[in-house]
């Protein structure tokens, strides 16, 4: 853990040439502090232009690749244990963020000791970045967008490799047994609903949905 560094981002990719560049701009234009948060990209065995567009992002990202399609918990677990941050928020690589977004998430933080960690609201956008609606994180939760502290995370392990879609749920569901998950009435998080989105495929969303209340009965 580094004393400069407040704040890791960890952003998993895989096959989005589409959509990444416009998600590291989003995260470098940050008004936070830029010597006190890290963006580490972990490009999971991308087979498109992926890596060419994050070539361009040297010197501003930590890029980690993996040797083969590892898979989405992998690639996280793999993006948080290289971090170097007392906070880590995950954002993905369809997705981008208000430029206040890390300031204001790691501020709620730093103020309160008590909280294990905070999400902020959201909008649903397309692929033309129109609004489509504005969403309450506690209300209509996803994966990205909350910052957590890292002790917290690693004291529950992580997130579960065997779970290829659903990984978030397994683990809220494992956070909320010993933490607690607070809000920023704020929308700075602009999560993209697209054709390519990995929730569109329904017999994987079914089958993990089926492994996930096997796990937590």
């Amino acid at each position: 853990m580094s004393d400069k560094i407040t704040v890791s981002v960890v952003v998993p990719v895989y096959n989005q040439e589409l959509f990444i560049g416009r998600c590291i701009r989003s995260l470098i234009d940050q008004t936070l502090d830029k010597d006190s948060y890290e963006i580490i990209v972990v490009n999971d065995f991308s087979k498109d232009n992926t890596l060419s567009i994050l070539d361009k992002f040297k010197g501003k990202i930590k890029l980690l690749n993996n040797k083969k399609n590892m898979g989405l918990p992998y690639s996280l677990n793999k993006g948080i244990r290289s971090s170097q941050g007392r906070f880590i928020v995950r954002v993905d690589s369809d997705d981008y963020v208000n430029k206040e977004f890390l300031n204001f998430l790691q501020m709620y933080l730093l103020y309160n000791h008590k909280m294990d960690s905070v999400c902020c609201d959201y909008y649903l956008v397309d692929d033309k970045e129109n609004i489509i609606k504005q969403m309450d994180a506690l209300k209509d939760p996803i994966g990205c967008g909350i910052m957590f502290r890292v002790e917290a995370l690693i004291n529950i392990g992580l997130y579960d490799k065997s779970f290829k879609v659903h990984e978030d749920k397994d683990l809220r569901i494992r956070f909320l047994k010993k933490y607690n998950i607070n809000r920023i009435s704020l929308p700075l998080y602009r999560y993209r609903k697209h054709s390519q989105n990995i929730t569109k495929n329904k017999k994987k969303m079914e089958l993990h949905y089926k492994k996930l209340i096997k796990k937590h009965k």
